[in-house]
């Protein structure tokens, strides 16, 4: 009997164990005769939080036959958990992708659903769209995601304290240290930075790379089937960063991006490289505040007049059993109001035209916009282009670097072994 009763209780705890997981995330129940879409984002935090969580409320409203369960986690732990996730025979319904390197090896995975022809049977909808924006999420000339967001990155800086030095915002790198020195010699940091998170990092790398490196030879390295990085201008991009050691803060990699920008919102230190979406973040300054794009790097072979950048949006999984259900969410979502509201609410800018304008935004945010429009290209995200295992050797030895325990040389040499692993699997 007590044999009979402990297979009972351990089919029990085991029915319970699986229940709970089919529980959390499913792409086919019904709620009362309701279809339920899963969506899984990477903002489990305010302000984003309460902007999805409004959305989803809006959109069951709206449609009262579809039921929507929502999972967030943060942007590293959700880099891993998504693609465990799609791994699995239960994928979230739609789901956040970077764009470029990032969304590519969901498309590659046969794990992303192609919405070539939603874009095309609603012209009303897709035509709204910043083209600009959906072309990162476009593989063989099929489009694989829907752009929510666009952004770029810019040097911020106090115009107080530059007007106050009489100095200006450079166009040249060389005209860049010498503000830097300018800034240090008068007793400011001039620089702030932190490190903690490597992605911080990718955002200089990456851009220093675009500068220094030829199209050509970046095409090639960025390619996981072809990329060898044995050109020595990525040394000498590494090396170009060095230089900023100097005017830095002390220990940068003990800080994290937020603190830093609350230093920098502070007044404490009178530039600041962070995206056009931060501006919102910045508060109320004491300060007014300018921008400018990235530096010339005067003798680079790279596109000197890039903005670094993506979109961020979602997609939609390839084993959804509501296909149709998971795009009208998605063009819920990019919807002219609902773009606004993200505007508004969030401080960052929507994908869909027209909807950052001077009645939600503030002259920097509009100037901000606008740099994003008139670039003629955008250099992805550095950590998002490249295979997560090249990323991880050039972004941990980079941060080495800060510490004064790797060269240029050491850091390319690892970056080197991680691109032949990438390679040979690549050619499997």
């Amino acid at each position: 009997m007590r044999k009979t009763k402990l297979i009972f209780a351990s089919f029990l705890s085991l029915s319970l164990m699986l229940g709970g997981c089919s529980g959390e995330r499913t792409s086919s129940e019904s709620d009362v005769g309701k279809t339920t879409l899963t969506f899984f984002h990477r903002w489990p935090k305010e302000p984003e939080k309460t902007y999805f969580n409004e959305v989803v409320k809006e959109f069951e409203k709206q449609n009262p036959d579809i039921h929507i369960k929502t999972e967030a986690v943060l942007n590293d732990s959700y880099k891993d958990k998504i693609k465990v996730m799609t791994g699995t025979n239960n994928p979230p319904d739609i789901y956040f992708s970077w764009s470029d390197e990032f969304a590519s090896q969901f498309v590659r995975g046969n794990k992303a659903l192609d919405l070539t022809s939603y874009y095309k049977n609603d012209p009303t909808w897709s035509s709204q769209l910043v083209p600009s924006q959906v072309k990162p999420y476009t593989f063989n000339d099929k489009v694989y995601g829907v752009p929510v967001t666009m952004d770029g990155k810019m040097f911020f800086y106090n115009k107080d304290v530059f007007e106050k030095l009489n100095i200006h915002p450079p166009k040249t790198w060389n005209d860049f240290i010498d503000v830097l020195k300018v800034l240090k010699k008068n007793n400011y940091t001039a620089l702030q930075f932190g490190s903690q998170d490597t992605w911080t990092i990718s955002h200089y790398v990456g851009t220093l790379n675009q500068r220094l490196v030829s199209p050509e030879v970046l095409a090639m390295d960025y390619n996981r089937k072809t990329g060898k990085f044995k050109d020595d201008d990525y040394i000498k991009a590494l090396e170009k960063f060095q230089e900023l050691l100097p005017y830095f803060n002390e220990n940068t990699n003990s800080i994290d991006h937020e603190y830093a920008r609350q230093q920098f919102s502070n007044g404490k230190a009178p530039m600041f490289y962070a995206e056009t979406a931060e501006i919102k973040l910045f508060g109320p300054t004491k300060f007014e505040l300018g921008m400018f794009n990235f530096p010339e790097v005067e003798g680079g072979k790279g596109n000197q007049t890039n903005l670094t950048g993506s979109p961020e949006g979602f997609m939609v999984s390839s084993k959804t059993k509501h296909p149709k259900e998971a795009m009208e969410f998605l063009k819920f979502l990019t919807t002219k109001h609902m773009g606004e509201k993200l505007v508004t609410d969030v401080g960052k800018y929507s994908a869909v035209k027209g909807t950052v304008n001077e009645n939600n935004s503030s002259p920097e945010q509009l100037e901000a916009v606008q740099s994003i429009l008139n670039t003629e290209e955008m250099a992805p995200w550095f950590d998002m282009s490249i295979d997560a295992r090249i990323a991880d050797a050039y972004l941990t030895g980079t941060q080495m670097m800060l510490n004064g325990d790797k060269t240029p040389k050491q850091i390319m040499r690892d970056v080197q072994k991680a691109a032949d692993t990438v390679r040979f699997e690549a050619g499997k």
